[in-house]
């Protein structure tokens, strides 16, 4: 990567020319991880403290079905899935007003729109995501949106991109990736995409 984003001197793209852009949406446009971590912890009850801020960052990326799944293997919990996403979920959305938006990323969607395709690629659920996308104003800079149920294996897994990709109609070679995560850096190189890790958000 060598070429500078005038919008983030921290935001390095690489040079040359790309037909799409996918963006990862929690820690990519939306600063919601500290939101979501809260709400987890609240989620959890009694677990929470076997689901560390290390941990919880770990797993960024990782669809929220499989984190329920995950801490009940390596705990040897019986917390039931579908309710405690619901839970989980439910509480983010009671706390979404704290959300806003990573202005470098969120310029360059912005900057893009109508010039090249655009997508978000996320391992939330879609009433998260779009609640997230729509706080922000930013719903309909994408050409499309690929959430959980959109794929069968989240990232690492190429798919989420791969799906992106697809319904862009553009080679996934051709695209270029936006991700705040060591996962999802994964689920590019996987598909075949250059990507840009987008450093945390100075608090």
């Amino acid at each position: 990567m060598s070429d500078e984003s005038p919008a983030n001197p921290d935001l390095l793209l690489p040079p040359g020319d790309f037909d799409a852009y996918i963006f990862d949406c929690d820690g990519t446009l939306a600063d919601t991880m500290p939101t979501h971590f809260r709400a987890w912890q609240t989620a959890l009850g009694a677990h929470a403290e076997e689901f560390s801020e290390a941990m919880f960052y770990e797993l960024g990326g990782v669809p929220t079905t499989r984190i329920v799944e995950i801490l009940n293997e390596r705990h040897g919990f019986t917390m039931p899935v579908a309710e405690t996403v619901e839970h989980k979920e439910a509480l983010f959305l009671s706390m979404s007003h704290h959300i806003a938006a990573i202005e470098p990323v969120v310029a360059l969607a912005r900057k893009f729109h109508g010039v090249k395709p655009l997508a978000v690629a996320s391992g939330g659920h879609r009433r998260i995501v779009l609640s997230t996308l729509r706080a922000l104003g930013i719903a309909d800079l994408f050409d499309a949106i690929v959430c959980a149920e959109d794929y069968q294996r989240g990232k690492p897994s190429p798919d989420p991109f791969l799906e992106a990709a697809f319904r862009l109609q553009v080679a996934p070679a051709r695209c270029l990736v936006f991700e705040d995560t060591s996962t999802g850096i994964a689920a590019a190189d996987a598909a075949g995409m250059q990507s840009v890790l987008v450093p945390p958000p100075r608090r």
